[in-house]
């Protein structure tokens, strides 16, 4: 079966650190762009970060930008969010994603369903 599972969540405190790490089995996902997406109780989903294929370029939503990085090992098959200064807002599922296109993975409202997404891990942040 094809999956991507999610990793490195947990309860940080307020300014500390946590690094996501999304696992992909049962295909290469080196053509794929991949990203981060979230969900808080009552909240919508969220576009959080994205990378393309080859990672030559990134998205950020603003609220993240200079706090989170994404980045990709395409020889692990793997992705990555390294999150620093972390605050309470950014408690939520996080979740792994997979699609052919990035805008499906930059925006809140694709217009199209991910090609693939993990069961999510949870982060929490604690003030």
């Amino acid at each position: 079966q094809v999956q991507l599972v999610e990793s490195g969540g947990g309860l940080v405190q307020a300014g500390g650190s946590l690094r996501l790490s999304c696992a992909a089995s049962g295909r290469s996902f080196r053509r794929d762009a991949m990203g981060w997406v979230r969900q808080a109780p009552g909240k919508e989903r969220e576009f959080v970060a994205a990378i393309t294929w080859n990672g030559d370029d990134t998205y950020y939503r603003d609220s993240v930008k200079g706090r989170f990085t994404i980045s990709r090992d395409n020889a692990k098959n793997t992705v990555y969010l390294q999150m620093n200064s972390l605050n309470p807002e950014d408690t939520a599922v996080y979740y792994c994603a997979a699609s052919r296109h990035i805008a499906t993975l930059t925006t809140d409202h694709p217009a199209y369903e991910y090609d693939f997404w993990g069961q999510g891990t949870q982060v929490t942040v604690s003030s």
